[in-house]
C-alpha cells in the first residue's frame, strides 16, 4: 500500500510516516510538507491508495486541498488527520469527499483501524463524533455544512438523544433495495449526484430519487447525517463497508 503523507510540521510528518509505516509489511509512505508538494507528488505518480491530509497547511487550505483532490483522483480517498477534533470540522471534513477524519491525539491503534476501514471500502469517523443531536437539520441532501452540533459538555455517547436512525439496528433491517444499497455505497465515499448517476449508469434524477429514498429510509434529511447514521448502527461491527456497485455497462 502506497500512502502520500501532507503535514508541513516536520515532527509530526516524521513521526506519523514511523507510526503508518510500522502498520505492517508492504506499506510505503511519502511524506510532503506541502500542497504544491503534494500536487507534484500525485501529478508524477497516480498509483498512490491513500492520502493522509493534515488541514493546517502554509501554502494552502486544508479543506480546499482536499476538494481539489477529490475532484482530480476521485479513485484515491482521502483521510483527514488533524490537530482539529471540533465536531464542525469533522462534518465539513465529511461533507467535502474525506473517507476519514482522525484527530492527531488518537492511538496508534485508532489510526491503525482508521486505515483499515478507510481501506476496506467503509468510512472512518471518531467513536466521540457518534451520538449527535440533529434538532436543526438541513433542507436537503446537497446543502451546506453546519447544522449537527453536540449535546451539552458530557462525552456525546452518555448525552445523545435517540433520534429516529438511532432505532434502527443493524443496517441491513433499513430495508434499502440492492440499487438503494448502491447508491448509498457511493454516497459514503463523498461522490455527488452526477458521478453516482456516472458509476451507477442510471440518470440524474432517478439517482436523486435513490438518495432521497436512502434519507428516509435511514431517518434523517442530510448526506451527512446519513454518514454518522450509518457509523452509528455498525458501532462494534467493524464499520458499514458497502457491498461494491456493478461495473458501468
Amino acid at each position: 500500500m502506497k500512502v502520500l503523507l501532507v503535514d508541513d510540521h516536520p515532527l509530526i510528518l516524521s513521526a506519523l510516516q514511523q507510526v503508518i509505516e510500522g502498520l505492517g509489511d508492504g506499506i510505503s509512505v511519502r511524506g510532503v510538507d506541502s500542497a504544491a508538494a503534494a500536487r507534484a507528488a500525485l501529478a508524477s505518480d497516480s498509483d498512490f491508495d491513500l492520502v493522509l491530509l493534515d488541514l493546517a497547511l502554509g501554502d494552502a487550505d486544508g479543506f480546499d486541498v482536499l476538494v481539489e483532490f477529490r475532484a482530480t483522483y476521485p479513485a484515491v480517498p482521502v483521510v483527514v488527520v488533524s490537530a482539529s477534533d471540533r465536531t464542525s470540522d469533522v462534518i465539513r471534513a465529511i461533507d467535502l469527499g474525506a473517507m476519514g477524519f482522525v484527530p492527531k491525539r488518537s492511538s496508534n491503534r485508532e489510526l491503525c483501524e482508521a486505515l483499515r476501514m478507510v481501506m476496506s471500502g467503509g468510512l472512518y469517523i471518531p467513536p466521540n463524533m457518534l451520538g449527535l443531536d440533529f434538532s436543526a437539520p438541513r433542507a436537503g441532501p446537497d446543502s451546506a455544512p453546519g447544522a449537527l452540533r453536540p449535546l451539552g459538555d458530557a462525552p456525546l455517547g452518555a448525552r445523545a438523544r435517540p433520534e429516529p436512525h438511532q432505532q434502527v439496528s443493524p443496517l441491513e433491517h433499513v430495508g434499502l433495495t440492492p440499487r438503494q444499497n448502491d447508491v448509498l455505497a457511493l454516497l459514503l465515499q463523498g461522490l455527488p449526484n452526477k458521478l453516482i448517476a456516472r458509476e451507477l449508469n442510471l440518470s440524474v434524477e432517478t439517482v436523486k430519487d435513490h438518495v432521497a429514498a436512502v434519507l428516509r429510509a435511514l431517518g434523517v434529511s442530510s448526506r451527512t447525517q446519513a454518514v454518522l447514521a450509518v457509523s452509528q448502527m455498525t458501532q462494534g461491527q467493524g464499520g458499514f463497508v458497502a457491498r461494491k456497485p456493478p461495473p458501468r455497462t
